[in-house]
Formats: structure tokens, sequence, C-alpha cells
């Protein structure tokens, strides 16, 4: 509760340092949008039309489940009421829930380690400048991450119930095993709404029912339970899902194809290279990976994997743990699949490193004497991600450790344009009557900052248009500063640790 409580304060007072970032806005004009789905009004209304509730972004979001959206909602209502703009509103609501996944993991941690050792996992784990960062601005992969969390902790929790039963356990009536399910399924089926590799965490829990249960995997209780758990599962996803009322098993197959069809003509720039998302090298994520994470994190997930195939502790669940990372892990390398903006569509995977992180400091916590010294051991593999995360902020995203010796122009940083915000209420500061400020992509981001008195235009379709005296806005995703007035000085430029996320020059 400590590090919950610390969490909140620090949230509370920056949330509003956050700049909107580019997947942002339309989302959320679709989560506003899709309550129309779920207005009885509306479907007595002799009209009802459910595409009215997919939003100007229908053919990007619809596919795409609304149920944080909708669960947010109150929340949203309520924090726009108390004069919070809505992208900080939503920025606040995001860092909740990704703080709720801040306890959800330390209760799963708390399974096969000692409470100290989960308290440190849960701190490693939500002080990530990675994790921190994204914990405010990205409401569908942060989100999703805390949701798988919820869904892996609750349906082994739920498969633990059933072990506890005996012989007598025929005897559970249908309240108690709908009671007993009904949780899990609720958030397997929102998680997978959400994201559609949330079945995973289904076919983990399942997995665990055949190691634990054994030959009781078939008894009538837990056949039951099992088979009410799947079909709750469905069908919570599908009314957290209006875009599948429209006929379920074909709409869903047309999730899975789009799914498979990223947009893979993206830009993404690695390694000093520039390369097309559908054509990245084989060790893209593993480095990645390397490069993201404090620098203690990846060696003690090591060290804990070790101590598992050596002790054998627990050895179903945290095979199964492992597993949960692994079985993405190796997809993307194997296969390739297009990737774009870092990995962040995979950071759900990032939970059982830490878990594993966990048991290898719980085993390093054993050989220490005294809780003075496990807190000095603790506080010394927090530090790097504390001090980045300060010195980052509100860019805490941007994070690469001391391993990647260059980032500026090698690795994507500011890849979601969040550096507008800054840089727009900087020229707020300087721009003469009537500037116009013209932004070379996403100009919508930086007009929700701009004043009146700058006109937001957009480059790539008024390049024209652009007049000496005029301002230019551009940011450093995929080396983009390099396309135009390259050799100008800049007026503005929002860096953090010698890396500059964008820039605002006058056209000579």
């Amino acid at each position: 509760m400590i590090l919950l409580v610390i969490n909140l304060i620090i949230g509370l007072m920056t949330f509003r340092s956050y700049g909107l970032s580019w997947d942002e806005p339309l989302f959320y004009e679709y989560g506003a949008s899709v309550t129309y789905a779920y207005n009885p009004a509306n479907w007595f209304s002799g009209n009802f039309n459910i595409e009215n509730a997919f939003g100007a972004s229908a053919s990007d979001h619809a596919n795409r489940g609304p149920a944080y959206l909708l669960l947010a909602v109150p929340l949203i209502s309520f924090l726009k009421w108390l004069s919070v703009d809505t992208a900080s509103a939503w920025h606040l609501s995001n860092f909740l829930t990704f703080n709720l996944g801040v306890y959800l993991l330390y209760r799963l941690a708390s399974k096969w380690m000692s409470r100290e050792a989960a308290l440190f996992v849960a701190a490693l784990y939500a002080w990530q400048p990675l994790l921190w960062g994204h914990a405010f601005i990205n409401p569908k992969d942060s989100v999703f991450m805390t949701f798988f969390i919820a869904s892996v902790y609750t349906s082994f929790g739920m498969v633990e119930k059933l072990t506890e039963t005996d012989s007598a356990s025929n005897l559970l009536t249908s309240r108690q095993i709908f009671k007993i399910v009904l949780l899990p399924a609720i958030l397997l089926g929102l998680a997978t709404s959400i994201r559609i590799l949330a079945p995973l965490a289904g076919i983990l829990a399942i997995l665990y029912a055949i190691l634990i249960l054994k030959a009781k995997l078939f008894s009538r209780t837990n056949f039951i339970a099992l088979t009410l758990f799947g079909v709750l599962a469905l069908l919570f996803m599908v009314l957290a899902w209006p875009y599948l009322w429209i006929d379920p098993l074909h709409q869903f197959r047309q999730v899975l194809q789009l799914a498979s069809e990223h947009p893979a003509s993206i830009q993404v720039l690695f390694s000093g290279e520039l390369y097309r998302a559908y054509d990245l090298p084989q060790n893209y994520l593993p480095k990645l990976l390397i490069l993201t994470l404090t620098e203690p994190v990846l060696p003690l997930f090591f060290i804990g994997v070790l101590i598992l195939a050596w002790k054998r502790k627990d050895w179903q669940a945290l095979i199964l743990i492992l597993l949960w990372f692994a079985i993405p892990f190796l997809y993307v390398v194997l296969s390739q699949p297009p990737l774009s903006d870092n990995y962040r569509h995979f950071l759900f995977i990032l939970p059982p490193i830490f878990i594993f992180a966990g048991i290898a400091t719980d085993h390093i916590f054993g050989w220490l004497k005294t809780k003075w010294m496990v807190a000095v051991f603790s506080a010394l593999l927090l530090l790097p991600g504390v001090y980045a995360s300060i010195s980052l902020h509100p860019y805490e995203y941007t994070y690469y450790n001391n391993l990647a010796s260059a980032v500026n122009g090698n690795y994507e940083t500011d890849y979601w344009l969040t550096c507008y915000r800054e840089a727009v209420l900087k020229f707020e500061q300087v721009a003469p009557q009537n500037a116009q400020l013209f932004v070379r992509r996403e100009p919508y981001i930086a007009a929700y900052y701009a004043s009146p008195n700058i006109t937001i235009r957009d480059f790539r379709s008024e390049e024209k248009n652009v007049q000496t005296g005029d301002y230019y806005l551009v940011n450093t995703r995929a080396n983009e500063q390099l396309n135009f007035l390259k050799n100008d000085p800049a007026l503005i430029e929002i860096s953090r640790q010698g890396n500059v996320f964008c820039l605002i020059k006058q056209v000579p």
C-alpha cells in the first residue's frame, strides 16, 4: 500500500505534464461514441444503427474492443467536472489502471516468493521508466498489460480453488461453481476485447488445470467449471465489443485478419537504419528488451530461470508464467511479424520477466543477514530506473539504458510525438501575433495545445503554402527532422539526456 500511495502522489503531481500521444485523440473519441451502443433509448428509437457507436475512426478502432474505455467513462466524466482537460483526465485514468496492475502483479508474485521479494518485483516493475511513461500516455498496450495480469492471476486462482476441493467437490452447487469462475471469465472476456492475444491467458489457465488437477480434470464439477469459464469469457467479450454484435463469428475472423495485416508501410528507426515494419531484423525485439529495461532486470530474470531449473519448486505454475513470456517472444523472433513503436504491442510479455527477477531476488535476500541490507540492496537495483525517470520526465517511455551508447539518430525515442505539448507551450511564449505553425505530421496534437494566436497547418498537405517567416514543427521519429530545413537552427528544441524529440524552426 505504501508503494501504491507513493505512486499515486507522484502521479497526481505530474499527470498534467504528459502530452497527447499520436494514438490517443481518435481512440478517446471512439470511447465517447461507443456509449451509443449501450443506451436503451437508442435501442428502441426505431433507427438504431450500431455503426453510430464506432465514431469517426471506425475503420481504425471499431475492430478493437472498447472495454477499458467504457469502464473509464464515469471517472473521465468526474475529472472533467473537476475542470481537468480531456487529455489529462485520460492520462490519470490510464495511470490508475497501471497501478492496479502493479498491485495484481504483487499478489501474483506473492504466490511463489516472500512478501519482501514480491514488493521488490512490484517496485521494479512500476519504476521502469519505459512502463512509467506508457502508464500515462498509452490507453491500449499498457492497459492490456494490466488486464492480462488480472486474467492470469484470477484464472490461476480459479484453478487453485478447484484443486482444493476433494471427492466431495461434486456436491458443489451450480451457484458455487458460478461464483468461482465468474470474475476470471469476465476479466478474460474484457481482456480479449482489448487485445485478441488475451486468450493466451485462458490457455495458460487450462494448462495449469491439466497440470495440477490431473485425474480430477474430468470430474463433473471441474469439467462444468472450466466449460462455463470459457463460455462466459466469450459472452463477456461479445458484450464488451459492439463491433461483434453484427455477426460475432464473421466479425471476429475479420479482427484476426486485420491483426495479421499490421500497417507495414510505417518506417522504423532501429540501430541507425530505417526499416519497413515488415522487414525488421530478427534481433529487433531481443535487442530492444536488452536496451530499454534497466540494467538489473534481465540478469535477475535469467538467474530466476536457472533457480527454477535447479530447485523445481512450484514448477507447474512457474513454467506457465515463463511460457507467458516465451510464446509471444518466440513468435516475434521466429515469425518476424510487422512491428512499430518499438515493442509497445508486446508490453504484456514483460510481467513474467519481473516475476522471475523476484525469484532471483528472493534467493539473494536469503543470503543477506539483516533487513537494512535487504533495503540497501533493493534500493541500489531500483535506483537506475528512478534516476532515469526523473531526468527524462515527462518522456520516461523514451528510456534506453547505458548499454545503448548512442540513442539519438539510432533508435526511436518519442515515437508518439508527446513532445508537441511542451514545444507548443514554449512557442506560445515567443510566437508573434497570428503565427502560422506548419506541423510535419499529426497536427491535431499540436492544435490541442495551441492558443487562438497560433494557426496550426498540416505540412504534408500544405507544404506549398509555407512562406518565409512561418514556423515548422518536426519530430525526430524515423529521423524526419532531416527531410526539411535540415541545416537551419532551431528556435525551440525539446530534448532530454541529449536526445532530441522535436524541433520548431522558422522558415528563412
